[in-house]
């Protein structure tokens, strides 16, 4: 137990190293986007004095350790900063409410929520679905139905995401109206209309992800069915679905888990243009909105959001990968 707790706190404080390393590749590259929030928010009319004024009012006149280590301060104790686009129009609002208005936490908060109900419903979609296809291609390696499924999610896999989106709104929202072609999801919606409005995205998504979790899956088990213990089960006559469940499977799950998560990764960083595409209100939507407007604190916000999330996620995989696996917990 010592042992396994030792490896989990190494994982951890690598992840903390990781994460430092990233918010300064991220306030780095955010920092040389090029364009000026105060000269695209007073337009081409606008004077030196008034573009000045506008960056010594919101910091951007100093220098860039300075507010390197005033954002990292704030991120540390939760405090994200305020969105530069917000807050103009929070100070003509009473103080509460402009606080509100101009927090990048309080903008990311129901769209972070928003892009983690799409992840979880592709998820539910996507990993039993990748799994299943992974043992039956590896039950029946060779056959008809292996080469059908590889052909398939390869192609899935090949195309864009905004391609294979616009065709499922094509044959699914507009030839077949089963599906709306728009997400609009708004605060206090039922979780069936959500749930109906998600649909379409979170197929796209499916189909993307799908192909990278059913090969590792079915590549992992071929792998095994050489092995000695399991021409032993063959020897005594076990199922060949019960070889692959039952003894393959177990011993497979260090590679899964790691692709698994690898791509759960992906629904949460990578919606960008799926987001997009269905306008659907999540922090990929909203990250391309700021970096049109040099929003510079809500860019830098879903950036190490998106970069949390991958990493804490690998970190996981990393832990279950050790724990499922004991060759891995005790090393020689």
């Amino acid at each position: 137990m010592a042992s396994i707790l030792k490896i989990i706190a190494q994982r951890l404080a690598l992840g903390a190293l990781t994460m430092f390393v990233v918010s300064v590749v991220i306030f780095t590259a955010v920092n040389l986007l090029p364009g000026d929030f105060a000269q695209a928010i007073l337009g081409q009319g606008a004077t030196p004095e008034a573009v000045d004024a506008i960056r010594r009012d919101l910091g951007l006149d100093q220098p860039p350790i300075t507010r390197y280590l005033d954002w990292l301060a704030g991120a540390l104790q939760g405090d994200l900063g305020n969105s530069f686009a917000q807050a103009n129009f929070a100070a003509f609002v009473g103080s509460d409410a402009g606080s509100g208005l101009s927090s990048v936490a309080g903008q990311i908060a129901p769209r972070f929520e928003n892009t983690i109900f799409l992840a979880g419903v592709t998820a539910l979609f996507a990993v039993p679905v990748s799994l299943t296809l992974g043992i039956l291609a590896a039950l029946y390696r060779n056959s008809i139905f292996d080469r059908a499924t590889n052909i398939l999610t390869l192609s899935s896999i090949s195309s864009p995401e905004f391609f294979l989106a616009y065709i499922l709104i094509l044959f699914l929202a507009v030839m077949n109206p089963i599906l709306p072609s728009l997400s609009n999801i708004y605060e206090g919606m039922g979780f069936g209309e959500r749930f109906t409005k998600t649909l379409l995205p979170a197929l796209t998504l499916t189909l993307v992800v799908t192909a990278h979790m059913m090969r590792m899956t079915r590549a992992a088990i071929i792998n095994l069915l050489a092995s000695p213990y399991i021409e032993m089960a063959q020897l005594k006559g076990i199922s060949p679905l019960r070889i692959i469940v039952k003894h393959a499977l177990p011993n497979a799950l260090a590679p899964i888990i790691n692709v698994v998560a690898l791509n759960l990764a992906y629904l949460i960083t990578g919606v960008v243009v799926v987001e997009v595409v269905f306008v659907y209100p999540g922090i990929g939507q909203l990250f391309v909105d700021s970096v049109k407007i040099r929003d510079i604190p809500v860019v830098q916000a879903c950036c190490l959001i998106f970069a949390g999330a991958y990493i804490l996620l690998n970190l996981t995989a990393d832990v279950l990968s050790i724990l499922s696996n004991p060759r891995l917990r005790h090393p020689k």
